[in-house]
């Protein structure tokens, strides 16, 4: 299952909540409320601690039963983490958002699964610090019959053996029996085959028909969340920036990356931007931020950009056993835990500050999916108000909430603990930012993998050229020629088709950045 782990707060000086830069102290000892009746062994203490966390820190606390009720330590699995993932889950079902009628974290790809929350070993850290070690590649079907390769990381084993976008896959170790079967058996192998292993041979076909073989071996490699950028000149003293941002890794990561996309385009004299955010899962909340002063206008400096709301026992200091919960001050080895932090919505609030120096954008087009989630999304809220943004694509994932790691053991949890809303009070997106809608404006579309990021006859990337050229959106959407056959999926079926092969991606907003003392 997909985690989009789909993030906010002012930055002080004091003690960093982070996955990856600042190792959490292990929990010393389990909270001791559940008092057990027989010897506890290491996961039922696990497992209460999963619970007992949630009653204090979830940001829908209030909908979980008592300890009696739920009982924690019921849920098993062939390992310690299988176990606590379902209690997870089962968590993560009980608040009811009044406006679907299903728990706000109701995942339809797999129900009864949690759309937000997760626990894991801490491969979530590693992968958002910007080390990965994988094909460095992803499938999507763009027809029953035709499956692609959607991005290539730089620097990754894939890219080193001259795959791109847009490949159509042949066959998967031998086997060509790939077509699309709505997440049966044959979508499961493919799954299986680019997801969970660590070698895979491939024959493709380029898109002049020429075929090649290739055997790949996952590897190590430092992640470009920046894919790809250019300028593209559409006329009439127009100049649009585009560029391709695959996940919100680590300022340490990131920072760069953007500062040279950022300064070309500057330095190109663009007038409006591309940002496209269509498989961006999200990521750390001080990345959402800078991208976000980046593209605001220098005339909003020390507005607000957002501001996050926790819920009523963090905002009271009412919270005991998160107390347990240590962080060390890289800059002054203090420790810290998180009861001591501000959880108001006053101490929480980021004012906008400039980055860079490309300003006086006319139009800043995201182009997004079911794949845009958390700190895509926070990007996309927090300039809604101050700029121009329209979106092209298909509705995206719809996670307004994010978290801080909570330590278990040698594991670490990520549930929602709070929600973030721009300058207008604007979010609750559960159900996803809609295209076309009176809420986003921009243009509905389906994702063309048969073309390259950046090509300007690609659907998405099409419709903003246009309407920076012409000022609208009138362009018929390309029927999608596959090698084989012409495609026939509609914008619908690409939906559901993307979400088969979605496993266990990182969906997220995670709260990395320093939290303010009270």
């Amino acid at each position: 299952m997909k985690k989009i782990l789909t993030l906010g707060t002012i930055l002080i000086t004091f003690a960093t909540i982070s996955c990856k830069k600042n190792t959490p102290e292990p929990d010393p000892t389990p909270p001791t409320t559940v008092v057990p009746v027989v010897p506890s062994s290491t996961l039922d203490l696990m497992r209460d601690s999963v619970f007992l966390y949630a009653k204090e820190a979830y940001y829908w606390y209030d909908g979980l039963p008592d300890s009696s009720t739920f009982k924690p330590r019921s849920f098993t699995g062939t390992t310690d983490l299988a176990a606590l993932t379902k209690e997870v889950n089962s968590i993560s079902q009980y608040k009811i958002n009044p406006a679907t009628g299903k728990a706000y974290e109701y995942y339809a790809a797999a129900p009864g699964e949690a759309k937000y929350s997760f626990i894991d070993g801490g491969e979530t850290s590693s992968e958002l610090g910007g080390a990965q070690s994988d094909f460095g590649f992803a499938p999507l079907y763009i027809a029953t019959e035709d499956l692609r390769i959607k991005y290539v990381y730089g620097g990754s084993a894939a890219a080193l053996a001259g795959i791109k976008r847009g490949y159509k896959v042949i066959s998967i170790n031998g086997n060509s029996n790939i077509s699309y079967d709505n997440g049966g058996t044959r979508t499961q192998f493919v799954v299986n085959a680019f997801y969970y292993s660590t070698t895979i041979t491939l024959i493709l076909e380029k898109p002049d028909l020429t075929r090649f073989t290739v055997t790949l071996n996952a590897s190590p490699y430092t992640t470009n969340p920046v894919i790809t950028y250019k300028v593209i000149d559409t006329g009439n003293g127009h100049k649009v920036g585009y560029f391709v941002f695959a996940s919100f890794t680590s300022p340490a990561n990131a920072t760069a990356k953007l500062d040279e996309a950022f300064n070309y385009f500057s330095s190109n004299g663009v007038t409006d931007l591309v940002v496209d955010l269509r498989y961006n899962g999200g990521g750390y909340v001080s990345t959402a931020e800078y991208l976000s002063n980046l593209i605001v206008p220098a005339s909003k400096n020390n507005t607000v950009m957002y501001s996050s709301y926790f819920n009523d026992i963090l905002t009271s200091g009412k919270a005991k056993i998160l107390a347990r919960q240590v962080r060390r001050d890289p800059a002054t080895n203090q420790k810290y835990t998180y009861a001591q932090f501000d959880y108001s919505v006053a101490g929480n609030s980021v004012l906008f500050s400039k980055k860079g120096s490309l300003n006086s954008i006319g139009n800043v087009f995201f182009i997004v999916g079911g794949g845009t989630a958390s700190a895509s999304e926070l990007v996309i809220n927090n300039l809604r108000p101050v700029v121009n943004v329209k979106l092209i694509g298909s509705t995206t994932y719809g996670k307004p909430v994010g978290f801080f790691d909570i330590r278990i053991n040698k594991y670490e949890m990520y549930i929602p603990e709070f929600e973030t809303k721009n300058s207008l009070a604007q979010g609750g997106y559960y159900t996803g930012m809609e295209p076309e809608s009176t809420t986003y404006p921009g243009k509905k579309g389906t994702d063309d993998v048969s073309r390259d990021f950046g090509d300007p006859e690609e659907n998405l990337l099409k419709q903003a050229l246009n309407y920076v050229k012409n000022g609208t959106f009138s362009v018929p959407q390309q029927q999608v020629l596959s090698n084989s056959k012409l495609a026939t999926f509609s914008l619908e079926q690409s939906v559901d088709a993307a979400k088969a092969l979605d496993a266990g991606g990182f969906s997220g907003m995670i709260y990395d950045k320093p939290l303010k003392l009270k």
